[in-house]
């Protein structure tokens, strides 16, 4: 919206000093004695032309340079000795614009051409002197307009470039900071959760080996340590912009409900509709929802059964989770930093999540994502 407001206003501006301009130019040449010949009318014509043209100085500088130097030739050629002020501010324009080569070389044949054309119409037969002087004078506003432009066109890309600057400093302080997390989150992270997997393990190890039967629970931390390593390795990567292990998405939800039938949880999956290729963005998601769901139903819901239902459709993607746990319909739900986080994910891809007891008793969370299979 602030681009197109700022481009209504340029063009307002543009319009603006083109009848400016227009009018001044008209006005001047209407001022001087005429004949009233069909020479004075191309003449105000030329005039006005020359002028109006500057409307379209900023989409087509080196096209408005020559129609505004043609119209001045011409007009001055018919008789009406104005200056050529459309054709300054033409020169400001392409020079601005950064044709200078073509500007100068215009304003060299331009230089040439004015002198003849008020010569050929009678205009200046009072001597050499003056039309010296003229000369100088016309070579002086040529040389200041250009140098506007030049000075104007200068600080404009000193400011890009301060721009580009800023933007590449962001850039490298979040780079750094990114880098900055990954080494804390290793630093705090993985020798704990490598102490638990590694415990784990021994642990199961040693079960087996005096032929004891290894409890669940034990098996269930030993994939769950792994998990999370796994886990905290692909988001370092990502944390370092490395996109050689790519985040877990749907392909991993069957795992998700296997690792929760070994806490003793009987899960169920369920993929419904045409399976079709979404965002990467949903796919990693609709994992993170299954994924704290089911975490959510063995920490808390004490659910005998749970149940994972992904549905494709054409435009969005639905993810259903239910449990026949403790929540009732008059319990009313605490948003812990799991669901908050999941609402937070939905909501970025312009999606809904509905998380609450069922009337039935248990708890469901409903995620729909939208899916632009147009893209």
């Amino acid at each position: 919206m602030s681009v197109g407001r700022f481009g209504g206003r340029a063009r307002v501006t543009d319009w603006g000093i083109a009848v400016g301009v227009a009018a001044a130019l008209l006005v001047t040449g209407l001022s001087e004695q005429h004949s009233g010949t069909y020479l004075d009318l191309l003449g105000y014509v030329l005039l006005t032309a020359g002028g109006l043209g500057l409307a379209a100085r900023r989409r087509a500088p080196v096209l408005v340079l020559a129609v505004t130097g043609l119209c001045a030739a011409g007009y001055q050629a018919a008789g009406f000795d104005v200056p050529a002020v459309a054709y300054l501010f033409a020169v400001y324009a392409a020079v601005r614009a950064g044709h200078r080569t073509v500007t100068v070389v215009a304003s060299v044949i331009m230089l040439a051409v004015l002198p003849l054309a008020a010569l050929a119409s009678g205009l200046h037969d009072t001597g050499e002197a003056f039309a010296q002087a003229r000369g100088a004078l016309e070579l002086a506003w040529l040389i200041a307009a250009g140098a506007a432009g030049e000075a104007l066109r200068q600080a404009e890309r000193r400011a890009d470039e301060a721009e580009r600057t800023r933007e590449e400093t962001a850039r490298r302080r979040a780079d750094e900071e990114r880098l900055h997390i990954a080494r804390e989150l290793h630093d705090s992270l993985t020798h704990q959760i490598s102490i638990i997997k590694l415990q784990a393990e021994v642990a199961v190890h040693v079960a087996r080996k005096r032929g004891e039967q290894v409890p669940e629970a034990l098996l269930a931390i030993q994939e769950a340590g792994r998990e999370a390593a796994r886990e905290l390795r692909a988001t370092l990567e990502a944390l370092r912009d490395d996109d050689t292990s790519p985040p877990r998405g749907l392909d991993h939800v069957a795992e998700l409900v296997e690792r929760a039938r070994t806490t003793g949880l009987e899960a169920t999956l369920t993929i419904e509709g045409q399976r079709h290729d979404v965002p990467a963005a949903v796919d990693r998601t609709a994992y993170r929802i299954v994924q704290e769901s089911l975490t959510n139903i063995a920490r808390h819901a004490a659910a005998a059964t749970a149940s994972v239902r992904i549905d494709y459709r054409p435009d969005a993607l639905a993810v259903r989770i239910d449990d026949d746990g403790k929540a009732t319909p008059d319990t009313a739900p605490v948003p812990g930093v799991g669901l908050l986080g999941m609402r937070e994910r939905v909501t970025a891809l312009g999606g809904r999540l509905l998380a609450a007891p069922r009337g039935e008793g248990g708890f469901t969370v409903q995620a729909e994502l939208p899916v632009d299979r147009t893209s």
